[in-house]
């Protein structure tokens, strides 16, 4: 069983930056690949980002590449996306997810655990 929890959501002006945070319960945590995904208003909820096990590699969204970063700390059970240069088109509700798979994965199917989401706002 694992709990997420996200946290560090807001309104920013465009270009902005905003750091996201996930806060995981259970002792599965390091044994999982973490993934962020978002749900902009009247569309489906979309990859973002994901993470190995280790923290060692990750895998981004062409939309994001470049802009975001995904990190995770084991020790502390938490899963951290940094999010710079900031567009109107970010806008939607942020979730963290635990994969069930082995490896990263940008499939939304692959993911069994999910956070109660956050609202970022990004204004132009």
């Amino acid at each position: 069983q694992v709990q997420l929890v996200e946290s560090g959501g807001g309104l920013v002006q465009a270009g902005g930056s905003l750091t996201l945070s996930c806060a995981a319960s259970g002792r599965t945590f390091s044994s999982r690949p973490m993934g962020w995904f978002r749900q902009a208003p009247g569309k489906e909820r979309e990859f973002v980002a994901s993470i190995s096990r280790s923290g060692g590699s990750t895998t981004y969204a062409d939309s994001v590449k470049g802009r975001f970063t995904i990190s995770r700390d084991n020790a502390k059970n938490t899963v951290t996306l940094q999010m710079n240069s900031l567009k109107p088109e970010d806008t939607a509700v942020y979730y963290c997810a635990a994969a069930a798979t082995l490896v990263r994965s940008s499939r939304r199917d692959d993911y069994d655990y999910w956070g109660q989401g956050t609202q970022v706002t990004v204004s132009s």
